[in-house]
């Protein structure tokens, strides 16, 4: 057994912890996918039907539930939650500062 091992505690940004430099936007739109996903299953309609309901290709429908949300823009997320009867509400706050970069 190797003892050698150490343990980092997460930012809780998975994508900020792998080093992408894009990691805010990446965890945000997870964040929205999720939440459409969250939504389809609960209602548990097939791709064609959510598909048509959100008014996009099933095959869209196929990347977003297997989280491949390369194809997805912010925008679009947004838009797919409002087709589902959801708002959502953007926050603005001033980041916490590290001690001594203040």
């Amino acid at each position: 057994m190797n003892t050698n091992e150490t343990c980092h505690r997460g930012s809780g940004n998975v994508y900020k912890d792998l080093g992408f430099p894009d990691a805010e936007e990446m965890q945000a739109k997870a964040v929205l996918a999720s939440r459409i996903v969250s939504i389809l299953e609960h209602k548990r309609w097939t791709q064609e039907k959510s598909a048509d309901t959100l008014k996009i290709s099933q095959s869209k429908i196929s990347l977003l539930t297997r989280g491949q949300l390369s194809g997805f823009s912010m925008e679009k997320l947004i838009y797919l939650l409002n087709r589902l009867h959801q708002d959502v509400e953007i926050t603005i706050k001033n980041r916490p500062t590290r001690r001594g970069l203040g």
